[in-house]
């Protein structure tokens, strides 16, 4: 199965289940889409966890709601699959849901946003899509 997949499922459906918090298996790609999603407010926060049984790791994020208990988090999609990558140069980078989303890309120069990719003219994986 798709790593990145399977962290977007379980955020997606800790969400709508109105969950706090939500763990999944740690990966260096994985803590970078964490990061940025923290960084654009779509999360509240996460920590890395270890023990002694699982060295891999765990990722806890904890989700982020409005004060009338509505996810911040409204819809995620993952973009470039396994089976069908998506690469695009940083002038054509798509826009959806009328730039009220957040599209993730994974680039040369690191994971980003696309404002951060159009800004810094690199261009790259597309990864997902949020809003």
């Amino acid at each position: 199965m798709d790593p990145i997949s399977d962290l977007l499922t379980r955020i997606r459906n800790a969400s709508i289940r109105q969950k706090d918090r939500v763990d999944v298996p740690m990966s260096k790609m994985k803590m970078e889409v964490v990061r940025v999603l923290k960084e654009e407010g779509f999360i509240a926060n996460f920590k890395t966890l270890y023990n002694g049984t699982n060295k891999q790791g765990t990722i806890r994020v904890f989700l982020k709601y409005s004060p009338t208990k509505e996810a911040v988090i409204r819809g995620i999609k993952r973009v470039s699959k396994p089976g069908l990558r998506i690469y695009r140069p940083h002038d054509d980078i798509p826009h959806s849901r009328g730039g009220f989303s957040v599209t993730i890309m994974s680039t040369s120069q690191g994971v980003m946003t696309d404002a951060m990719a159009k800004e810094k003219k690199a261009g790259g994986e597309v990864l997902c899509q949020v809003w």
